[in-house]
């Protein structure tokens, strides 16, 4: 889709439809209504009656152009009677691009046009025109898709905010970068098709990339993430992408930890065939992380920043890893298995035990670790959980900006006995209750002395039907938060 800024007024836009942003219902009150309203003989006016259209956040009213403008049709989208965010230019443009989707190019008219509200609508639109079209074919395949899209601005800002766009596209092409790897079917994207794609777009963004194969993971000693791969026919695969920006001396560090299982089954504790269903989503993590790593680097940010991923699936083969095991992990603590469908936390012990050796300013870890985070704060909200009071006001402060729901969860020492093994240093799960807890317990025994967070994003990476910002299936949640903290380390 071509995304650009248009001098057009909203009387002149030639496209499909016309979206625009309403804070009163009354064309008196808005300057822009007025004008469309006395081109269309107070059509807009009797539209906005009949539909009894107030301007609240989320609602919306259709009117046809009639041949009295250029637009076939005008979309009203309420705003709601409150100062604007740039989470609501966000939304507002993804409203856009869900309604221009099946359009062939639909313009964008919001009241403010500075240069965070520029970037939010450009990656708004084209994430809200995401689709997922891959293995769509014959009529199933969409016959029409979104060609072009336009933000109607001032004739200064047409050429000023030309940069803004393009950072917005930027940031919009990784989330739906992040969305197609999880939405990928789980025969297709295998740990090492996952490294390839890390890899391939490492070298298209012009950054390091290490991939480790087995043989290289066994020389690490990383024999927890060997272990949950030793039911599978499929290779493990080891992923160290490294961006570091130019002519920036102290940059920040920060290590991107991402759990890359491309399908759990649940090991010998076999899931119910109804949750295992979509369990390909649970490399998203990997997703997010791969894709923030080349949204930096693409961005030029004046941070450095490093992708780790851990990728295997989770199968039940012959050699399969089994309750009762014991394992000795990469930073030497010895392992008591307890549940073999809490894989999860084990690649990530080795992988986070690998990062902290890197020396990071903030360690980062991404997750669909538990669905006792889902029970606790819904599908649309990620557990935030960290060991250090400012990062994770910094993190929270991104998130508020971007849109994206995080909850802080309580680090409970006090359930950390839960994890005493009688045989081993550590079991790896503890009791049902406070499960995302003991999780992200057992994962702080590997980050030594970080600055460390925890995401556990089970709930809003992959979802069953759209949500405001999110699209059905996978959502790339948690990539426009990490670059918006990205932005803040650099901007500091």
């Amino acid at each position: 889709m071509k995304l650009t800024l248009s001098k057009d007024s909203l009387l002149t836009a030639a496209v499909d439809v016309l979206v625009v942003g309403v804070t009163s219902p009354k064309a008196a009150k808005d300057d822009r209504l007025a004008r469309i309203d006395r081109a269309m003989n107070g059509a807009v006016t009797a539209a906005i009656s009949h539909g009894d259209f107030k301007a609240k956040t989320g609602e919306s009213v259709s009117v046809q152009g009639r041949g009295r403008m250029k637009a076939r049709r005008v979309v009203f989208v309420g705003l709601g009677d409150k100062p604007l965010t740039e989470k609501d230019a966000r939304v507002f443009a993804i409203r856009a691009g869900r309604i221009g989707a099946s359009e062939a190019s639909v313009a964008l008219a919001y009241p403010s046009e500075d240069n965070d509200t520029l970037r939010s609508l450009a990656d708004g639109v084209l994430n809200g025109a995401y689709r997922y079209t891959r293995y769509l074919t014959g009529a199933r395949k969409p016959k029409r898709e979104l060609k072009k899209a336009l933000i109607l601005v001032s004739p200064e800002v047409a050429v000023s905010g030309r940069d803004a766009v393009a950072a917005g596209t930027t940031v919009a092409e990784a989330v739906n970068f992040a969305r197609d790897l999880v939405n990928c079917p789980p025969n297709d994207l295998t740990p090492t098709a996952l490294a390839n794609a890390a890899a391939e777009a490492s070298k298209e963004a012009g950054i390091e990339c290490t991939v480790h194969d087995k043989k290289g993971i066994q020389k690490l000693g990383m024999n927890l993430l060997l272990a949950v791969n030793s039911g599978s026919k499929e290779e493990p695969r080891f992923v160290h992408m490294i961006y570091k920006p130019k002519n920036v001396k102290s940059a920040p560090k920060v290590v991107l930890v991402g759990k890359g299982l491309t399908f759990d089954s649940g090991g010998l504790c076999v899931k119910p065939s109804g949750s295992m269903l979509t369990m390909k989503c649970d490399m998203a993590g990997a997703a997010v992380t791969i894709a923030t790593v080349i949204a930096a680097a693409k961005l030029g940010l004046p941070v450095e920043v490093h992708g780790i991923v851990g990728s295997t699936d989770n199968m039940t083969g012959g050699d399969a890893y089994r309750p009762g095991d014991v394992f000795t992990s990469l930073d030497g603590k010895t392992v008591e298995i307890i549940n073999t469908d809490a894989e999860g936390r084990l690649v990530l012990a080795d992988a986070l035990a690998y990062a902290r050796e890197l020396k990071p300013d903030y360690l980062i870890d991404h997750a669909t670790l538990t669905g006792a985070c889902v029970v606790a704060l819904g599908d649309y909200t990620a557990g935030l959980f960290g060991n250090n009071d400012e990062a994770i006001a910094k993190y929270r402060e991104a998130a508020n900006a971007s849109g994206e729901s995080y909850w802080q969860m309580p680090l409970d020492s006090e359930l950390r006995d839960q994890l005493k093994s009688d045989i081993a240093d550590l079991k790896h799960t503890g009791a049902r209750m406070g499960g995302a807890i003991t999780a992200a317990l057992f994962l702080q025994e590997f980050i030594g002395k970080s600055t460390w967070l925890h995401l556990d994003i089970a709930g809003p990476s992959f979802l069953e039907r759209s949500h405001t910002m999110m699209p059905k299936g996978g959502t790339g949640f948690g990539v426009l938060t990490a670059i918006q903290f990205l932005r803040s380390l650099g901007s500091a």
